[in-house]
């Protein structure tokens, strides 16, 4: 007997079902979002102000850069990084209110006062000269810091076509200028009689300065984008690439790690830092964007972070010693609900920027990493990397194992999407002991959409990847994610996040790149700037009225013997303050030396309190002196500013 005709109904009852449980999980997974009323009343507790930024006079207005002929269809791709910003006490009056500035538009590097503190110096740009330099070499980031040591904040440049130059303070500078700076190779160069540069092309857009092997000196990691290749010359030779894979490149310029040997002070000082094989090849040539680092496992030696463009990010276990630097490969241990691009080492995204902080309040540090997120584009993850450790000693047994103790929590916070994501730092604006992430975003602005085209490109065989010409144009005019606006995630009651950006008036639609943190005035708000590509950079004043307790630590060790003057005081690289309030909250911090993408942080260790009073808060600090020996001191302190020496002991500063 023939079976019986199935009718056009029952045909449908599949395509029913599953159109029911698909719409049944999307109810049930729906997380629920803050209304218009509940975001007017969490903006509230923040006031920014929106001020200039002073430059010297008479810079150029590019909006576009001159690339090797194998990327003039793609130049706008190519110019889409090089905006950068610190803060840090550059002039030594002891506060973070000096600006180290990446504009792209003048390819210059300037140095000026932050905004609101007066004139205290002109505005200026930072001339390697006498060192070679050339007609297609741009900076792309500035990192502060006490580089040989002698008590004097120095300044890090990294280029594309070039490696670095340190801008190292002189003894006998006075008053903050162009004539305050000695500049010296970081790689030591042949001298050449025409002034061109002859070296090696490194493309550099990541920084990472930290003790890495505990001897009490900043080390340097340089992580390059590009492989060494003449990526800004009209002139240049057609072996320029790019990436072979969209999600497992590995032919990008490599990682340097660079360990502190020797210094000298005065008149014309000099640093000098030896190359170390401190990272396995294997792991070493992803195209990061950027690096952080962290103590997890309570030893002072910290983790380092490597922010991968089209693929695996690296985490790494920091196993050195005093004069060798060692990092060795942990990875995140997938479960089986979890996706693999979900896990530590294992995703294929495209890594922009990464910061540290204790952002739960847990003292742990987790990590925040700034991905590609763009709806109806490429529509990735951030990632929140969730410490699971219970305390550094369970860390460090996990690390030993390969294991970095992480796990994904990007979604559950809604800090997932965003767009096309990069910098990112984490910090307090109201004093309330919970951090708010404030991410910058945007690529490529434009007036006619080519997400499609990048679509196109993101399906296409890896094996087309390499070659330039096999990527669709990215001109001006283009546009790729270009209106994406700066995002400030502020924490709900329930452990969500919202994004203020609208509701505070920062939601500029100029693409952003760099973002740097500190209290500029000293009043105990912190302020932050933010480098936009092709476009003026913003600083913004943190102008709320009534905002909690806070406390703020400046920590320093004895510059070196070589440094002209008893009481001259260098950054505490590393060192680490753990802060208990009252009714038992906790929080960690860490002397950060330059990390992220194109944004620096300054040296301050800031704490929001809340409303804590005249009640002292106990603070725990952990530290290595210039001889590399571990200490830690528990001391009661008092809200406010505290500048502390470090030595054996933690003694504080008294002003006269």
């Amino acid at each position: 007997m023939p079976p019986k005709p199935v009718g056009p109904l029952r045909r449908l009852i599949p395509v029913v079902f599953v159109l029911v449980l698909v719409a049944g999980l999307f109810t049930i997974s729906r997380l629920p979002s803050a209304s218009a009323a509940d975001r007017r009343a969490m903006a509230s507790q923040f006031a920014f102000t929106e001020m200039p930024i002073a430059l010297p006079p008479g810079l150029p207005q590019r909006t576009i850069r001159t690339v090797n002929p194998k990327y003039e269809h793609i130049r706008s791709w190519i110019s889409s990084v090089g905006a950068g910003v610190a803060v840090n006490d550059l002039d030594g009056q002891g506060g973070a209110n000096d600006l180290c500035l990446v504009d792209p538009r003048s390819d210059s590097v300037v140095v000026t006062p932050a905004p609101g503190g007066g004139a205290r110096y002109a505005p200026f740009v930072l001339d390697p000269a006498p060192l070679p330099m050339g007609p297609a070499i741009a900076p792309m980031g500035c990192t502060p810091g006490d580089f040989n040591v002698d008590g004097r904040t120095d300044l890090l440049v990294v280029y594309w076509g070039r490696t670095p130059v340190v801008f190292l303070q002189t003894g006998n500078a006075a008053g903050l200028s162009l004539a305050s700076y000695h500049p010296v190779e970081l790689i030591p160069q042949q001298q050449t009689t025409d002034g061109r540069y002859r070296g090696p092309l490194w493309n550099t857009n990541a920084t990472a300065v930290a003790d890495f092997d505990g001897d009490g000196r900043p080390d340097i990691g340089i992580f390059n984008y590009f492989p060494d290749s003449q990526v800004l010359d009209a002139q240049g030779l057609p072996n320029v690439q790019m990436n072979h894979s969209m999600s497992r490149a590995q032919n990008a310029g490599g990682a340097h790690i660079l360990r502190w040997t020797a210094a000298t002070a005065g008149a014309e000082p000099s640093v000098t830092y030896e190359a170390q094989s401190a990272i396995d090849p294997r792991y070493a040539t992803g195209w990061t964007l950027a690096s952080a680092s962290a103590d997890l496992d309570g030893d002072l030696l910290p983790e380092l972070y490597l922010a991968n463009d089209f693929g695996n990010d690296r985490f790494f276990h920091n196993v050195s010693a005093p004069g060798r630097i060692r990092f060795a490969l942990a990875e995140g241990r997938r479960g089986p609900l979890d996706p693999k691009s979900l896990v530590v080492g294992h995703d294929s995204f495209k890594g922009m920027a990464v910061d540290f902080a204790d952002l739960r309040g847990s003292g742990r540090f987790d990590a925040f990493v700034s991905n590609i997120t763009e709806s109806w584009g490429l529509e990735e993850s951030n990632f929140v990397w969730q410490n699971t450790a219970a305390n550094p000693q369970e860390a460090r047994e996990r690390l030993s194992k390969g294991i970095a103790p992480f796990e994904n929590k990007a979604s559950a916070k809604n800090l997932a999407w965003v767009g096309w994501g990069w910098d990112v730092k984490m910090a307090d604006f109201d004093n309330s002991g919970r951090l708010v992430v404030v991410q910058s975003c945007g690529f490529v602005k434009g007036t006619v959409n080519r997400f499609n085209w990048l679509q196109e490109l993101a399906a296409s065989n890896d094996l087309m990847l390499r070659e330039p010409d096999m990527w669709p144009n990215a001109q001006p005019g283009d546009d790729i994610a270009g209106s994406n606006a700066l995002a400030f995630w502020a924490p709900e009651d329930n452990g969500r996040y919202v994004d203020l950006s609208p509701q505070l008036g920062l939601d500029d639609r100029t693409p952003t790149r760099g973002i740097a943190v500190g209290d500029t005035d000293g009043d105990g708000r912190q302020d932050f700037a933010v480098a936009r590509q092709w476009g003026p950079p913003a600083y913004y004043h943190n102008t709320k009225a009534q905002v909690g307790d806070f406390l703020g630590l400046r920590l320093h060790r004895p510059a070196l013997a070589a440094a002209t003057g008893n009481d001259a005081r260098t950054p505490a690289y590393g060192a680490q303050a753990r802060v208990t309030t009252a009714d038992g909250r906790t929080q960690l911090a860490q002397l950060d030396g330059g990390g992220g993408h194109s944004g620096k942080r300054s040296f301050d260790l800031f704490f929001g309190l809340g409303d804590q009073g005249a009640t002292p808060v106990t603070v725990e600090l952990s530290w290595r002196d210039l001889d590399g020996v571990q200490h830690q001191q528990t001391l009661p302190l008092s809200a406010g500013w505290h500048d502390l020496t470090l030595t054996d002991r933690a003694q504080e500063l008294t002003t006269p």
